[in-house]
């Protein structure tokens, strides 16, 4: 008997990208004992091209992808999109595509604008949106605020809630036992730019050290951020407390976890990080904005501390509280990562994908 066919829409598998990590998880997942699990590149992450190619590539693409559909003939097509308008306008080709040659879609939405603020005030495109969600057989999202949005924009469609997850396995050293008597280690892991509050950051650490305290921060990743940052970092004389370590992979990454106290993540806007999970995981609690997901996954006070967004003071009265209560810290790392291993494995992800598969494939619906 032969398996039903999945086509992954995705960057480069090796490239930088959360959406990349997604795909990489799905295709090496138990997914593949039940279903033949195909790829398909999209996007430019990944790539090395002129503007020209670029424009060339957004126009030859989904005829690509047609071909690609008429040779392996899938019965599902996997978009991975969000709203932003690069990625919405792309993988409305896609989509289109997908649906001309009888392939059922699920369209998983990773982030951007909830649905009603994508084109606020604009009749025609909100309707072309509308389109965009009803035509999808399933609609996948990352958080329960999300989820909500989407129903509550297209009631007809079906909208489903499925978080991110990660393979934790390299993150589950010993947990640091509390120790008031060491500097207290702050890191940040992602990309550098002023929507992930780093500058709030840099700002609350700066007053912390101005009233006497001792921690560092390492940053790790790399942005259009980073001469300016590297700049604030000295003109607030953080030089010797803050360190740039650039982008980090594996084994670097996951020891730079295990060895922090804290994840520093007052971001602006988010889906759902994998580095809040990975930090989670290795049980470095995060101090972070409600935004997405990241309430549906930590709970303040529980898992770490949440602060509202763009406040530096609030951000500086949380790392100043987790200084400290080390003992606080200790039970934070220790819940923080239970919650992971028990709700945010490839296991789990893979099951929820796993049933609206063969809802698709098998039922013919998603």
């Amino acid at each position: 008997m032969h398996k039903p066919k999945v086509m992954i829409l995705s960057p480069a598998l090796d490239a930088l990208s959360g959406v990349s990590t997604h795909a990489n998880m799905l295709l090496a997942s138990s997914l593949a004992e039940d279903f033949d699990l195909l790829h398909f590149q999209v996007g430019s992450e990944g790539r090395q091209e002129t503007k020209l190619q670029k424009l060339q590539r957004f126009i030859v693409s989904p005829f690509a992808l047609g071909i690609a559909l008429l040779r392996h003939r899938p019965h599902i097509v996997h978009l991975n999109t969000s709203l932003v308008a690069k990625a919405y306008w792309r993988d409305w080709g896609y989509l289109i595509v997908a649906k001309l040659l009888g392939a059922k879609v699920i369209n998983q939405i990773h982030g951007g604008a909830l649905p009603r603020a994508f084109f606020s005030g604009n009749r025609f495109l909100t309707w072309l949106l509308r389109r965009f969600v009803l035509l999808s057989d399933v609609v996948s999202v990352l958080s329960r605020e999300e989820c909500r949005a989407y129903a509550e924009f297209m009631p007809q469609a079906r909208i489903v809630h499925i978080p991110n997850a990660i393979d934790p396995t390299a993150l589950l050293g010993e947990i640091r036992s509390p120790n008031r008597a060491r500097p207290l280690k702050l890191v940040y892991v992602g990309r550098l730019a002023r929507e992930k509050g780093l500058f709030e950051a840099l700002a609350a650490l700066a007053k912390l050290h101005a009233e006497g305290r001792c921690m560092t921060l390492a940053i790790a990743g790399g942005g259009a951020a980073e001469p300016v940052l590297r700049d604030a970092v000295f003109h607030l004389g953080l030089d010797a407390v803050v360190q740039f370590l650039g982008p980090v992979f594996g084994e670097q990454k996951h020891a730079l976890w295990r060895d922090a106290d804290v994840f520093l993540f007052p971001t602006y806007a988010e889906g759902l990080p994998y580095a809040l999970l990975e930090a989670m995981a290795a049980g470095t609690p995060p101090i972070a904005c409600p935004v997405g997901a990241i309430p549906d996954v930590m709970r303040n006070e529980v898992h770490g501390l949440l602060v509202p967004v763009r406040d530096t003071q609030a951000v500086a009265a949380a790392i100043a509280r987790l200084d400290d209560d080390r003992a606080l810290l200790h039970c934070m790392a220790q819940a923080a990562r239970s919650q992971v291993l028990e709700n945010y494995t490839v296991a789990r992800l893979a099951a929820d994908f796993r049933h609206l598969y063969l809802a698709a494939a098998i039922k013919g619906t998603a």
